[in-house]
């Protein structure tokens, strides 16, 4: 039986592409933009948490280096844990209003969604 592959570090970094237009050329260094460039959404949650909320930043762009970085600097203003991936960051708690006023200050778009 063959050995099944997981991802793309098992196939060796290649990949396979039926694009006629990609360009091989391009660079892939991604810069994060200025702050005054993201239009963030500030959410609050409390589904498959054990009936606890979270703050949910949404719509960072950037790379992942910076988002973990802005990650821990909101950690670190409400005092709380939390996490950032996949271009969200989730607080710990109810402080979605902080969270905000911080981010504005910063220079960030912020929205709030929801309740």
């Amino acid at each position: 039986m063959a050995k099944k592959t997981n991802s793309f570090e098992d196939l060796g970094g290649f990949v396979f592409s039926t694009n006629e237009n990609f360009d091989f050329n391009t660079n892939e260094d991604f810069e994060t933009p200025a702050p005054h460039l993201q239009k963030l959404e500030a959410h609050l949650d409390k589904k498959n948490r054990g009936g606890k909320i979270a703050t949910i930043i949404k719509g960072f762009e950037g790379t992942e280096d910076d988002l973990k970085a802005l990650a821990k600097k909101l950690k670190t203003l409400c005092g709380v844990g939390g996490s950032a991936k996949e271009g969200e960051i989730i607080i710990q708690g109810n402080f979605r209003d902080k969270i905000m006023e911080y981010l504005t200050k910063e220079g960030y778009k912020v929205k709030r969604v929801g309740g």
